[in-house]
């Protein structure tokens, strides 16, 4: 762990980034009150708390989204104002957005230089010669392989995540000051080996900026910080050298208990044997993403897939869905052969999608909570073609409370809530219809505190037993295998190995991670 920066007289460093009593008010809801926080210069600060603590809004103020009401913001000592995105750019502060902010259909290098072209732009028009060799610069900084002429669309999901990092390096162009740069959940989505490649990119940035790094898993927080600072309630309730902290002590300060004894609920996991099958793969195959495969997913059974990211099964689930087409094989559902050309037609036959890109496939944003609900089901609310109001608020307000979804209200606009209460939305989008037999989670708990994780692991046991079967592809080795009757792990578009996850002969990580590469 790297030590904090000091100066020749041994007196901690102007910090390159400071709030003072920071204070933000959205009606009658008090988002930030009163929080201070600094990074000093070269140093790593992890920024952790529960879904709705503040970090969104400290995060958007530190990046000219939101203006506080009261508090002060520095840089390098200096009170700034940041009125748009653009004066965070130019004072040097970038970020890396969990819910990737890049323009699929263009190039790496457009997306980059975006907005701070400079001299490769002059009448409207591209100097492709001097976008690229920009764009390559910042790419250089980071070792990323990427060719600044790919387009987006092209990218993995950790390709992305390079070019967004990159993109955020650039705000150094703007500024005489060395970089500040957020992290926002960068692991969310990450195993193994881009795992590490990201904590490589943290050691290297380290170097050349001050980082904020945002996450919700705990262990890598104390892994690549030199700080912690822990939000709850708007508040700043800790603040601690990540040497001296431990994961009891930051779940403790985060929630307010200490973690559960059986995180995952393990005690709660039931026998499936003999319950019937609800769901049977036979020789699924998609061209291009993954060929022949087989599985049966029982009534009550959480069944769960693993792989690294282009192992095929983020495609597998989406052809399950009917968000791609199959080429070959077959899906049954209650013991009838399905043919879904749209998820439409999956939903019709109950299977429901929580997408692990929420903000993109999983919520519509501009409406409220209540309308998010009820998007893929309104008919327990319905009367006809008609929505019966009074009915859909008490039903929203319920699954609000089973689900501790942290909102005003169920009229709220979904946008204003935290990432992991958006999630949570998507959950009870699905589980508030009487058709669903099969729910398809992708990354379920990406963007989830710990306490929020352990509320929906305690609802996936509750909805197993009372008959739902969930194919999972979980956000980690561990979460998939705990909370897994059976497991298979896919590699390179098969299906390399097949596990039993029964309570007390459960696999190891290691034991899938060598079947996975």
């Amino acid at each position: 762990m790297a030590t904090s920066q000091k100066d020749s007289g041994d007196q901690v460093s102007v910090p390159a980034l400071e709030v003072r009593d920071l204070t933000k008010r959205f009606k009658n809801v008090v988002a930030l009150d009163g929080v201070s926080f600094e990074v000093r210069p070269h140093e790593v600060v992890g920024l952790i708390g529960e879904n709705g603590a503040g970090k969104s809004t400290l995060l958007k103020i530190l990046t000219g989204i939101y203006q506080p009401d009261a508090g002060q913001v520095l840089r390098n000592g200096d009170v700034v104002s940041f009125r748009t995105a653009r004066d965070s750019a130019k004072a040097g502060v970038g970020m890396v957005h969990q819910e990737q902010s890049l323009v699929t259909s263009v190039s790496v290098a457009e997306n980059i230089l975006l907005g701070a072209e400079g001299a490769a732009i002059r009448g409207g028009f591209y100097n492709w010669r001097r976008l690229h060799r920009d764009a390559q610069q910042q790419l250089d900084r980071i070792s990323s392989p990427i060719s600044p002429s790919t387009v987006v669309d092209q990218l993995s999901f950790p390709e992305r995540q390079m070019v967004e990092l990159a993109k955020a390096l650039h705000v150094e162009e703007e500024s005489s000051s060395a970089p500040v740069i957020i992290l926002d959940e960068p692991t969310s989505v990450l195993e193994g080996a881009d795992l590490e490649t990201l904590f490589d990119q943290i050691d290297r940035l380290r170097k050349i900026a001050s980082v904020i790094f945002v996450s919700h898993r705990l262990d890598e927080v104390l892994r690549v910080s030199d700080r912690v600072y822990v939000l709850k309630d708007g508040r700043t309730v800790g603040e601690m050298n990540a040497a001296d902290a431990d994961l009891e002590t930051l779940h403790t300060l985060m929630v307010g208990r200490a973690s559960s004894a059986e995180f995952y609920r393990e005690d709660l996991q039931r026998s499936v044997a003999g319950n019937p099958v609800v769901l049977e793969v036979q020789g699924l195959t998609r061209r291009g993403s993954f060929e022949d495969v087989s599985f049966q997913v029982r009534r009550g059974e959480v069944f769960g897939i693993a792989g690294v990211v282009g192992s095929g099964r983020e495609e597998l689930s989406r052809v399950l869905f009917g968000a791609e087409a199959q080429d070959g094989g077959r899906i049954v559902v209650d013991g009838e052969a399905v043919s879904f050309r749209s998820p439409v037609a999956a939903v019709r036959a109950g299977l429901g999608y929580v997408p692990a890109e929420r903000r993109i496939e999983g919520i519509a944003e501009g409406m409220s909570v209540e309308d998010n609900v009820f998007l893929a089901d309104p008919g327990p609310v319905s009367a006809g073609p008609i929505l019966l109001r009074r009915k859909a608020k008490a039903l929203a307000k319920e699954w609000i409370a089973r689900l501790r979804v942290r909102t005003p209200d169920e009229r709220a606009n979904i946008s204003n809530l935290s990432g992991g209460n958006q999630q949570k939305v998507v959950l009870a989008k699905w589980l508030i219809s009487p058709k669903l037999r099969v729910l398809i989670l992708d990354h379920p708990t990406r963007g989830l505190d710990v306490g929020a994780k352990e509320d929906v692991y305690n609802f996936i046991r509750e909805q197993c037993a009372a008959g739902l079967a969930v194919v999972l592809l979980g956000d980690s080795l561990e979460e998939t295998i705990s909370l897994s009757h059976n497991i298979i792990v896919m590699r390179d578009g098969r299906v390399a190995q097949r596990f039993t996850a029964d309570p007390g002969s459960k696999p190891l990580p290691v034991d899938l991670v060598e079947q996975m590469v």
